[in-house]
């Protein structure tokens, strides 16, 4: 850790404004990718960041210079998220994509997709189905621990990573059959 950092880090523990709002410019354009993976819309997203920046002030003190500070971060970010959809509990869907598509097109096109194609189609998931995304896919977590979480089962996991990944593909193979220029 940079002795900057960890001078604003103390200054943050001491409760020195200045200190507070360095570190809000520091790391909130990370931190704010991150609330918009987990988010419905900006308007969520944004009261997670703050939320999130709020509980980070909090609990500074319990930051230990062992770890990575925006891991650590990143942590708080990523529960406030998930207290969030805990509190609405997004478990319905009543969306269902239909569309057929040819599997060898979708492997060739998918190739042809900038990562700001695929996050907004991610951005586009229904809530449960992009918070299992994203936990998988993105942040690399298992199954049983996404399960633990979320509090449901590793078949339910298992079940909506597979349907986003098929919502996923579907979105692809209209975007291409409509003629939209990918990549």
């Amino acid at each position: 850790m940079t002795d900057n950092l960890e001078h604003i880090i103390k200054g943050c523990i001491a409760g020195k404004s200045d200190a507070r709002e360095m570190l809000y410019k520091m790391y909130s354009g990370k931190m704010w990718v991150v609330c918009l993976r987990y988010a419905r819309n900006y308007d969520e997203a944004k009261d997670i960041l703050q939320d999130g920046f709020i509980k980070i002030f909090d609990k500074i003190s319990q930051f230990e210079s062992r770890g990575h500070f925006e891991g650590w971060m990143r942590r708080i970010m990523i529960n406030t998220a998930l207290a969030e959809f805990r509190k609405h509990r997004y478990l319905n869907i009543d969306s269902v994509y239909t569309s057929e598509i040819d599997e060898d097109t979708v492997e060739h096109i998918e190739c042809s997709i900038t990562a700001d194609e695929l996050l907004e189609m991610i951005k586009e998931l229904p809530p449960q189905y992009k918070m299992v995304f994203n936990f998988y896919a993105i942040e690399g977590y298992t199954h049983k621990e996404i399960a633990e979480m979320l509090g449901i089962s590793e078949g339910t996991s298992k079940s909506n990573l597979s349907r986003a990944r098929d919502i996923l593909k579907k979105k692809v193979g209209a975007m291409y059959e409509s003629g939209i220029k990918l990549g």
